[in-house]
């Protein structure tokens, strides 16, 4: 079992690797695309897509807006009293 172990990591795992070499070697050679213009004589112009709706924007608070709104009211709970042992 062991050779086989052995054999897997020395060629099984440089397939990766010899690939990732590959592609980096073959994007180093690539040579840049030409853009090519449009050739129709609309004369650049498109036609845009309408936006969606955005939600609707909230005040903001400024030194010169509303002041901040009053926190709730806080409610506390009873606590409960402690029992006295009778004697």
């Amino acid at each position: 079992m062991e050779w086989t172990g052995f054999l897997f990591l020395m060629l099984a795992l440089k397939i990766p690797l010899g690939a990732l070499l590959y592609l980096v070697w073959w994007a180093i050679r690539q040579t840049p695309e030409d853009e090519q213009l449009p050739q129709g004589g609309d004369g650049g112009s498109r036609v845009r897509e309408p936006r969606s709706p955005r939600f609707p924007q909230h005040p903001r608070r400024g030194p010169h807006g509303d002041p901040e709104p009053a926190a709730p009211p806080r409610v506390r709970t009873t606590a409960a009293r402690a029992r006295t042992p009778e004697r």
